[in-house]
């Protein structure tokens, strides 16, 4: 079973339907598409109000994998201060 490929702008007009209250139902079963894939894209533009910035999904994903490396990196440094500290 092969995956279809779906333009932006269809998945942009999905999510425009969702946004104006067109029941889910209604949509996946005139556009033909699965119900994965149309909450994947509808959660996928959902954004988190932070003060006055905006962050979607993806944003938040980056933002994890970014701090994630940081930490990393932080600890790194700390194992060589350590070792600078005791010559």
């Amino acid at each position: 079973m092969s995956q279809k490929k779906y333009t932006d702008e269809f998945k942009d007009m999905i999510i425009e339907l969702h946004q104006s209250g067109k029941p889910p139902c209604d949509t996946i079963r005139e556009y033909g598409i699965s119900s994965a894939a149309y909450y994947n894209w509808v959660n996928s533009k959902k954004t988190v109000k932070l003060g006055e910035d905006k962050f979607t999904a993806k944003d938040v994903k980056e933002l994890k994998r970014e701090i994630s490396r940081l930490k990393e990196e932080n600890e790194i440094l700390k194992k060589a201060m350590t070792l600078f500290a005791t010559r």
